[in-house]
């Protein structure tokens, strides 16, 4: 029986190609919403979740933070995945009879300088792939859509511009979850450590508890406050950092963070990928 990897979104999203590259003997199941994706990896009908929690040019995806703590799900892998943004349209229609793109929010501004030079309109869509799709069921000849080439592939689309994302860098990181946690590997690079932590309400409590970290030569890679709740006086910080819980400089400043913390919740320990150092 072949397993199932759960994403968000309709087939040719970004996800989509992150769980094939990540995943290619594993069935991509795609998903509403990010509930949707941890639903299915909770409730067996997949056996992993892929999603994506920063970009290199947008930042930080709305409310992953806050479901990953609460998911019951442990990271067990990361992915990277360089977002090559496409210009699609109907077979047989011509850059110049589009005047309107439709994607997903994200994509529109990182596009900007392509559209403007050729005096395109864009306007937001919920989901790219999705506008994909729907561009093919309603066939708008001068309507394009901003999306990745495996949804011009999925959906009978012709690609009439490659990679015209205006940054080169552009690259979504994605975190793979599983219903049980995997400390045992060691990773060829290195270990990467995720977890999610309160301070104390005491003075300096932030600073204190990262000075464990800073004398015990541990390597923090991320850093991120949130409100918990929409309480202005209970935050939550997600942090990345290098190595292993067992390392016992990662068990001394995890130790000391502990001290300083209400709550400590570790999210997953994984192995780094090499387009983490690229």
């Amino acid at each position: 029986m072949t397993k199932r990897i759960a994403f968000q979104g309709d087939p040719g999203a970004y996800s989509h190609q992150a769980c094939l590259e990540a995943y290619p003997d594993m069935e991509a199941l795609p998903c509403q919403s990010f509930e949707d994706v941890i639903g299915a990896a909770r409730s067996g009908a997949a056996e992993l979740a892929m999603l994506p929690i920063e970009n290199s040019t947008y930042g930080r995806v709305a409310d992953i933070h806050r479901l990953l703590p609460e998911s019951s799900l442990h990271i067990v892998d990361e992915a990277f995945v360089r977002v090559r943004i496409s210009l699609m349209a109907l077979p047989g229609v011509t850059l110049d009879e589009v005047d309107t793109v439709r994607a997903h929010l994200v994509l529109l501004p990182q596009s900007a300088n392509f559209l403007k030079t050729h005096g395109i309109h864009g306007i937001a869509a919920a989901d790219s792939a999705g506008a994909a799709r729907e561009l093919a069921e309603h066939r708008h000849r001068n309507e394009g859509v901003l999306a990745s080439s495996l949804a011009a592939e999925i959906y009978g689309l012709n690609v009439l511009a490659s990679d015209i994302e205006d940054h080169g860098h552009n690259t979504t990181r994605f975190v793979i979850m599983s219903r049980e946690p995997d400390h045992s590997r060691r990773g060829e690079i290195e270990m990467m450590t995720t977890f999610v932590f309160e301070v104390r309400n005491i003075p300096a409590a932030l600073y204190k508890a990262m000075g464990g970290f800073a004398t015990n030569g541990v390597n923090m890679t991320k850093l991120e406050s949130y409100m918990v709740d929409g309480s202005f006086t209970a935050t939550r910080f997600y942090a990345d950092i290098e190595g292993h819980p067992d390392d016992p400089p990662v068990r001394r400043a995890l130790e000391e963070l502990d001290y300083f913390t209400n709550s400590l919740n570790i999210l997953g320990v994984y192995p780094a990928v090499q387009a983490r150092h690229l």
